[in-house]
């Protein structure tokens, strides 16, 4: 019976690995064929050597093709130099023109990521100071492929004082008179937006959780895509313990969150459920999953962060005495009744100290 077993299961996975094979094989072809059609006839010998590093790693893509004439200025790159044109995840033009300036986009290349330097004053999109052809040359639902011009380059940077703020200092926001309308009214656009961007399940989350907040507790949501959650959650208990887990009390624009340490502990309204800082090169993760959109929405008393996948592998250690958050263990049960973050009065006197951008 157990051989029997056995027997099938390595018959289901040859299969699998056959289905994948064949699709690799056809989804090479098709692109290799518009791509040369394109004036892409370069990128289009190389595709192999790119969707054999992908087909292991991801089964989405979105792929920079270099111009021919960029072949014939560099010559034959190295396969990182391919890899660093390639993202492990589909986005199409409307979420890459969405990103902010500065925002990080992890590639195949391990610890590299491309950098988004498209201005308020320029309409076209530009990655790593290079324009992208906003006329897509390959689109397979599963995997798209844009045009540049040139290669991208593994070294570029950009100094934090050259990236615009996203969210203003929070002083900023406080010059102005606030009342509960404007609060419901920045809720009511964090919402929007959400839904207009893929996000659509935390904001619904959002509208029955955070409304009514505005009474000086300020929290940061890292926002996963919709697909994420959906392939997670069987049932409505699961989405909500993804949105607490997902939920981190205090005030954290990129601005803060850039400057935190490797190895930084973020509580959650999940209980017993932690978020790390990791680093990879250039990369600001949480539990290892990189931070997509910075930004994405900010006010005083909320700021949304995007992720393309769930932030998982809960870390159930205690905070370690003199670690960048000193946060009231007992928070959950200091709960304002009816109130879904169980949060005090005193929660901001917990709160972890976030420098300049804090509110005393």
């Amino acid at each position: 019976m157990a051989t029997s077993l056995l027997f099938s299961l390595i018959l289901l996975s040859l299969s699998i690995s056959s289905s994948s094979a064949l699709l690799f094989s056809e989804t090479v072809v098709d692109a290799a064929d518009v791509l040369s059609d394109s004036g892409y006839l370069s990128m289009a010998l190389n595709l192999q050597t790119v969707f054999q590093t992908l087909l292991l790693q991801s089964p989405t893509a979105t792929v920079f093709a270099p111009s021919d004439s960029a072949f014939v200025r560099s010559g034959q790159p190295p396969l990182f130099l391919l890899q660093y044109h390639t993202l492990p995840q589909r986005l199409s033009l409307e979420d890459l023109k969405a990103l902010p300036y500065g925002t990080s986009i992890p590639t195949m290349l391990l610890n590299r990521s491309l950098i988004v330097t498209t201005s308020d004053v320029d309409a076209l999109l530009s990655i790593n100071n290079v324009t992208v052809n906003e006329l897509t040359v390959y689109d397979a639902g599963s995997v798209v492929i844009y045009g540049v011009d040139e290669f991208f380059d593994p070294s570029f940077r950009i100094y934090s004082n050259s990236v615009p703020e996203q969210c203003p200092g929070r002083n900023d926001f406080f010059e102005q008179e606030t009342s509960s309308f404007e609060d419901v009214d920045c809720f009511g656009e964090a919402s929007d937006l959400l839904r207009s961007r893929g996000y659509s399940k935390m904001a619904a989350f959002m509208d029955m959780q955070l409304t009514g907040f505005g009474d000086g507790t300020s929290v940061t949501i890292f926002a996963p895509v919709d697909e994420s959650i959906e392939e997670h959650a069987k049932n409505f208990s699961d989405y909500s313990v993804m949105f607490r887990q997902h939920v981190v009390p205090g005030w954290l624009p990129w601005k803060v969150m850039s400057g935190l340490e490797a190895g930084a502990m973020l509580p959650t309204f999940s209980e017993d459920f932690r978020i790390k800082i990791t680093r990879f090169g250039d990369i600001l993760a949480l539990n290892g999953v990189p931070i997509l959109f910075m930004d994405m929405f900010c006010c005083n008393w909320l700021v949304v962060h995007g992720l393309d996948q769930l932030v998982t592998s809960s870390i159930k250690q205690d905070l370690k005495e003199g670690s960048f958050f000193a946060f009231n263990d007992n928070v959950d049960e200091n709960a304002k009744e009816g109130s879904f973050f169980a949060f005090d009065d005193n929660v901001e006197e917990n709160a972890p100290d976030y420098g300049e951008n804090s509110i005393p």
